[in-house]
């Protein structure tokens, strides 16, 4: 068999359409695997990310660098006027105690 320019082809229209059919599945698998892999590595780099920003709250929040919580400052601040009231307490109870003699060291 010789090919030249004379050299007619012939061929199947329904094996044609089952080419091109398959061609176009093929290019459409592709393209969808393409786009799964792409999707699944931004939600790694995105993980990621998560990964170390949570990673950095773990360690700086109880060190208190990041913040604190409100809850907290109001404890603080009414843990520290129980502390005022209770060292006036004690000065009272040590003047009550010791009418007119010196109050003993440590006090």
């Amino acid at each position: 068999m010789k090919l030249d320019e004379n050299t007619q082809v012939k061929a199947n229209a329904m094996f044609m359409l089952k080419t091109i059919a398959f061609v176009g599945s093929a290019v459409w698998l592709v393209a969808e695997f393409k786009a799964d892999v792409q999707t699944l590595h931004t939600d790694v780099i995105r993980l990621n990310q998560q990964v170390e920003l949570n990673s950095e709250f773990r360690i700086k929040w109880p060190r208190g660098e990041i913040g604190a919580l409100p809850a907290d400052a109001t404890q603080d601040m009414n843990i520290e006027h129980l502390k005022n009231r209770v060292d006036k307490l004690d000065a009272h109870v040590d003047s009550l105690r010791y009418k007119g003699t010196d109050v003993p060291n440590g006090r």
